[in-house]
């Protein structure tokens, strides 16, 4: 039986370890709440506001997340494989050493996140927005990057590899590309045009 918990306020709420997989959490007011290692594993969570909550360590694979506020939220270590964030806000949030693998983050706002060593491989980015996102050391592998925005953000040592529809004008845009893997026809063309961007930090 699903746990029914549609647009319910708990703001707040100690809900660490919660096993919540299932539950219909839609609209669901969860600001600052903890929720550190609970199991939202296939919950529907669609617009639910997560604000500045804490999900360190929480399970979201395959949870439906489609324009829910995840703004300044703690996801150090939280997985989200096939997790469908399309349009969410995810603007400050904490995302170091994240399991994003095939999630859809199309239109997504991501300014100003943090995905260092965070994993992304084969992640729908299109359309999504990722000022000054910090994506250190982040595996970007066979990601689909089209369209998205990636003014001053810092690839450090990230993986792009085989990472799908990104252009020679996004990556002229970024902070830096200091030690990243890149396909090797946009490597050479950046490094005779942009040299600086590859420039130790």
């Amino acid at each position: 039986m699903k746990t029914q918990l549609s647009r319910a306020n708990l703001k707040k709420a100690n809900l660490v370890k919660a096993k919540l997989r299932r539950a219909n959490l839609r609209e669901a007011i969860l600001e600052e709440a903890n929720l550190g290692e609970a199991n939202l594993g296939g919950a529907n969570l669609e617009k639910v506001y997560l604000g500045k909550a804490n999900l360190e360590k929480a399970n979201l694979d395959k949870t439906n997340l489609v324009r829910a506020n995840l703004r300044e939220a703690n996801l150090m270590g939280a997985r989200f494989l096939w997790a469908d964030l399309g349009g969410a806000n995810l603007g400050g949030a904490n995302l170091e050493k994240a399991h994003l693998e095939r999630v859809n983050l199309a239109s997504a706002h991501l300014d100003g996140a943090n995905f260092q060593w965070a994993d992304l491989r084969g992640a729908d980015l299109r359309e999504a927005n990722l000022l000054w996102t910090d994506l250190r050391g982040a595996n970007l592998k066979e990601a689909n990057l089209g369209r998205i925005h990636i003014e001053d953000a810092d690839l450090e040592g990230a993986d792009l590899e085989g990472a799908r529809n990104l252009s020679f004008d996004q990556l002229s845009k970024v902070k830096t590309l200091y030690n990243a893997k890149l396909e090797q026809e946009l490597l050479v063309q950046l490094k005779e045009k942009y040299p600086v961007l590859f420039e130790a930090p």
